[in-house]
């Protein structure tokens, strides 16, 4: 199956060079198109995309969004696969792109996402672990009873979806969604009987150290979308965010992180607090 890479880039020139040539040295795949987005920044990243002869457009700011951007590219995309990747992943291994899509060619799933690792010693690095197991899974329709909110969850930080199936559900249905647009659909595929592969051998690295300001801007973010996406709130959430919090708090202090430790109650603070005022604002 023929394969297109869709990256936005903003003031990216840190890191486009080298994830151009991580896609590059990447085997047994037949890629199509790197399908690169840049938003207008101060920085030198058309510059630098225009050395690396391929597929590019430059658009403004305002015309950002995180859903309507991929969707367009990947409606206009011919390939049988669809590769969303984030700027600031770090692909090592040449078989991370053959092992992300191979379910679907397989038809064993008709999406795939990546096994993250964090590569600092942030919050995030526990919050990696916890989510991206060692373990791959498949989740359909059947699981949901058992995973309820947890079936939904998709990472477009490293996916493929089968494209034909992406056009059939209609992508984002051309709604701009500031975050969580990979669970809007991810909903949309396993409602509608499809199946979503965790590939735990296609690893990428995509570490983050959050500010609590930044903590809890995204979890107030997150907290709209669940309000703008009521539907979403009748499946339950099987004590993943307790879970998770705990997990870290003990990962830390095994591993006697007192930078974590010292943060775990402001940052699980700023997490609901946004939560919770994200699900309270105006929309």
């Amino acid at each position: 199956m023929v394969v297109d890479i869709i990256c936005p880039l903003y003031n990216a020139d840190k890191y486009v060079e080298n994830l151009h040539k991580s896609f590059e040295i990447q085997k047994n795949v037949e890629i199509g198109n790197i399908r690169y987005i840049i938003t207008k920044g101060n920085d030198k990243t058309e510059e630098k995309v225009k050395k690396l002869k391929c597929k590019y457009k430059v658009i403004e700011p305002k015309e950002f969004s995180h859903s309507l951007t991929r969707e367009k590219e990947a409606f206009e995309s011919n390939a049988d696969i669809i590769v969303f990747v984030t700027q600031d992943i770090i692909i090592e291994k040449e078989n991370w792109l053959e092992n992300l899509i191979k379910p679907i060619e397989k038809d064993e799933a008709q999406a795939c996402y990546s096994r993250q690792i964090c590569a600092n010693n942030s919050m995030e690095k526990y919050t990696r672990e916890k989510n991206y197991p060692e373990k791959s899974s498949i989740v359909s329709k059947d699981d949901i009873s058992r995973l309820g909110l947890r079936a939904f969850f998709f990472s477009d930080a490293a996916s493929a979806i089968k494209r034909k199936i992406f056009v059939e559900l209609n992508g984002y249905d051309s709604k701009d969604l500031p975050i969580s647009e990979d669970m809007y659909f991810a909903y949309k595929l396993i409602t509608n009987g499809y199946k979503i592969k965790y590939c735990a051998d296609s690893e990428v690295i995509h570490s983050h150290d959050f500010t609590l300001k930044q903590q809890y801007k995204r979890y107030y973010e997150t907290g709209r979308f669940f309000k703008q996406n009521a539907y979403l709130n009748k499946y339950k959430v099987n004590s993943t965010g307790g879970k998770l919090a705990i997990y870290i708090l003990k990962r830390a202090i095994k591993e006697k992180n007192w930078k974590v430790i010292m943060k775990w109650i402001p940052n699980m603070g700023a997490r609901f607090i946004g939560m919770k005022m994200g699900k309270l604002s105006k929309i």
